[in-house]
């Protein structure tokens, strides 16, 4: 069996010199925050996202908080196959880090939800992360060592109330990061995945507004608060890091506590 390199390649196990970064989803919220968060350790950046103007405010943000890292705005519905397609293809030299963070839902129970609506959820969540793990695979082989972090959630470890389709996506997207972590381990590549529970995301904002509905949240969440963007792009950060290179297939909870609480 070949011996697979330590670790990344890079001056200190705590920093990404040298790497190049793409993240989806990544104008707003958790994306918005791991770019960042990436570029502060150093590596160069390629924002993926559908809105062209929050791109480019996100690009002229990284740029002005970290002035020595290269960054790109692209624009793409990660949903839609023939905009990755134009992405995968207008995409040039080596990736050694993809965060799969683009993402959406539709808040019903199972018996309002349309066939649809259903579809919609798997392709923003699970379908665009398949195929942009299976588009990039050449990428990331080639630019070796490198590693592939999902962002999945706490609905896809146990029930919440975010609706069948969306918890269905983000196991299945848990359940891709071990299988990809078996299949890809040889040729360089580790895959692992987070699952956060609330943080104050505009996408979570809007059922957190209601104060009886964020009271249960806090309520079962013994650290009794809401996570921040930040804490959940350090922990995506980290498992970019060299100083993770041998940690894959794994799915950290970040979480306040929340999937290990009891009554």
């Amino acid at each position: 069996m070949p011996r697979i390199a330590s670790a990344m390649s890079s001056s200190s196990p705590w920093r990404l010199e040298g790497q190049r970064a793409l993240v989806t989803g990544a104008s707003s919220g958790i994306g918005l925050a791991t770019a960042q968060e990436l570029a502060a350790l150093g590596a160069d950046i390629v924002l993926v996202a559908r809105n062209e103007i929050r791109l480019d405010n996100a690009k002229t943000a990284i740029e002005s908080a970290s002035p020595g890292s290269r960054v790109e705005a692209l624009s793409a519905d990660l949903s839609v196959e023939d905009d990755r397609l134009r992405l995968v293809a207008e995409l040039e030299g080596a990736i050694q880090i993809l965060v799969n963070n683009a993402g959406t839902n539709i808040r019903k129970r199972m018996e309002e939800l349309s066939l649809n609506e259903y579809r919609e959820v798997q392709e923003a969540n699970l379908v665009s992360c398949f195929e942009m793990c299976r588009l990039l695979h050449p990428v990331l082989k080639s630019s070796a060592p490198s590693c592939v972090v999902n962002n999945a959630s706490v609905a896809g470890l146990t029930h919440l109330r975010t609706g069948a389709p969306y918890g269905m996506s983000k196991a299945a997207m848990i359940q891709l990061t071990r299988n990809l972590a078996v299949e890809w381990a040889q040729e360089g590549i580790r895959v692992n995945a987070v699952a956060p529970w609330y943080i104050n995301t505009p996408l979570a904002g809007q059922v957190l507004k209601d104060p009886d509905y964020r009271r249960q949240v806090l309520e079962r969440t013994p650290m009794g608060r809401v996570g921040e963007v930040e804490e959940c792009a350090r922990a995506i950060a980290f498992l970019c890091l060299p100083a993770a290179s041998y940690i894959t297939g794994q799915c950290l909870a970040v979480d306040g506590g929340f999937t290990v609480n009891g009554f």
